[in-house]
């Protein structure tokens, strides 16, 4: 009888997720939706979070609101979003972060396993960049200055742990080369740092990079994806450049609070897929200099997960680790 018992008050809280689901799903969304941007307005991901969210919003019927949390290499942010409720109204504008950020620093505002992704729209390279009046003109030309003069070449970067110059480390290891780093205040000083020779090279997101490549003030020599970006037809890969396991990629798209019920997660897939194969939307992410690829829910966790752990290699290698 006992085990009756618990058999049936099982089965009733089965039905009631179920029932619950089920609900969420046919109701969400029925009042606005916040989307939390864990950066400063006018960068990549906040300018790719504004070129979604109109369409996004025609598509669910809803209201989205746009919240810039910035702070603490994107942590804010994804800390405000972990400590929400998992209705599928509070989200988060995810990106390269959420995979860095765990193994970079010793402790978090926030428990990782309480954000869990929704989709992976956009992804693009960092490109590494040189003075063009450097005479180095390829990969391998840097790597032959960089071995000929140990400890005498630096490279510029945006701070501590972040992906720009994460890559760079990553250059280091694979390369065997010893150069020093010289952290600016963001990317922009860095470029006008490689710009006034103050530094022999760095790594940079394309799209940022592109006004001053194209105005012939930087030189790319490779870029980090798989495969050569259209914006840049004649730069040649890191793998092209001699170094196939060279692999550094950029992304954003949406993520939530762990326990998003399964529909509403679905929901917003469904919504998000139909909105970047909208023409304008996918010509305005290429604009970006990103490629527009989805992930559903299952492969963007898996792409994290395999990211974190390709960073993690990096990070103890170079022995980086923030407070």
């Amino acid at each position: 009888m006992r085990i009756y018992r618990q058999f049936v008050a099982l089965a009733s809280i089965l039905l009631s997720t179920v029932v619950f689901n089920t609900v969420a799903a046919q109701t969400y969304p029925n009042k606005p939706i916040k989307l939390v941007v864990p950066f400063p307005p006018g960068g990549l991901i906040d300018n790719a979070a504004r070129l979604i969210t109109p369409a996004l919003s025609k598509e669910l019927g809803q209201t989205i609101v746009i919240d810039n949390k910035a702070g603490a290499g994107g942590n804010l942010g994804a800390a405000e979003v972990a400590k929400a409720a998992p209705d599928g109204y509070t989200l988060l504008m995810a990106s390269a972060p959420l995979s860095i950020s765990p193994v970079l620093y010793k402790t978090l505002p926030y428990n990782p396993a309480s954000i869990e992704p929704i989709a992976i729209f956009g992804q693009l390279p960092n490109v590494l960049l040189v003075n063009p009046e450097s005479g180095i003109n390829s990969v391998a030309d840097l790597v032959k200055r960089a071995k000929a003069n140990p400890g005498k070449l630096n490279y510029a970067s945006n701070g501590y742990g972040t992906s720009l110059n994460l890559s760079a480390e990553m250059l280091k290891s694979q390369a065997e080369i010893f150069v020093l780093h010289i952290p600016y205040r963001g990317s922009s000083f860095a470029n006008v740092a490689v710009i006034a020779k103050e530094v022999d090279f760095m790594f940079d997101n394309l799209p940022p990079a592109m006004g001053l490549i194209n105005g012939g003030k930087l030189k790319p020599l490779a870029v980090t994806s798989a495969e050569r970006n259209p914006a840049l037809p004649n730069v040649p890969t890191m793998v092209e450049s001699g170094f196939p396991n060279f692999l550094v990629t950029a992304w954003f798209g949406l993520a939530a609070p762990k326990g998003i019920p399964d529909t509403v997660s679905q929901r917003l897939q469904s919504s998000l897929q139909k909105v970047i194969a909208q023409k304008d939307v996918a010509e305005s992410i290429a604009r970006l200099g990103a490629t527009v690829k989805f992930m559903n829910a299952q492969q963007a966790n898996q792409f994290m997960t395999a990211d974190t752990q390709r960073w993690r290699t990096v990070i103890e290698r170079a022995k980086i680790q923030m407070d």
